[in-house]
């Protein structure tokens, strides 16, 4: 896998995957950006929900969940000195669906975060990661 980052201006970033896909990274004006992409720090974030998220659906439609939406809400505390790692970070998932059986949800998200989440177990290094779940019926 690679990647490249290129500088812009200011502090403005354009980030290319190797994929050929590409994300404007900036910083707040307090750092001397201008606020026009998302922050370096909030991308960790997205790719761990990214991450998690795919190993999810993946597991629930194995099971043969009728899950119609799947979304993680994710909260974080970073520490105050630098390097300002993440320290803790909250994943809430909201599954919705039909018949969706408690169990399959709860065994998707322990797995994920346990053995297939790439992103979260490496974050995991310097942050306590919890989870919780709620299911919606549709």
């Amino acid at each position: 896998m690679q990647a490249r980052v290129k500088w812009v201006d200011h502090m403005t970033f354009l980030g290319e995957s190797g994929s050929g896909h590409s994300v404007v990274m900036d910083g707040s004006p307090e750092s001397g950006g201008r606020d026009l992409g998302i922050r370096p720090m909030e991308m960790l974030l997205l790719g761990m929900g990214g991450c998690t998220s795919f190993d999810i659906v993946s597991m629930l439609k194995k099971a043969r969940q009728d899950i119609f939406d799947v979304e993680v809400e994710i909260s974080s505390e970073r520490s105050e000195e630098i390097p300002k790692v993440f320290t803790k970070i909250h994943a809430h998932f909201i599954i919705r669906g039909r018949n969706i059986k408690e169990t399959q949800v709860k065994r998707a998200i322990e797995l994920s975060a346990e053995k297939y989440c790439s992103a979260s177990i490496m974050l995991g290094a310097t942050a306590v990661i919890t989870h919780d779940y709620e299911i919606e019926e549709i």
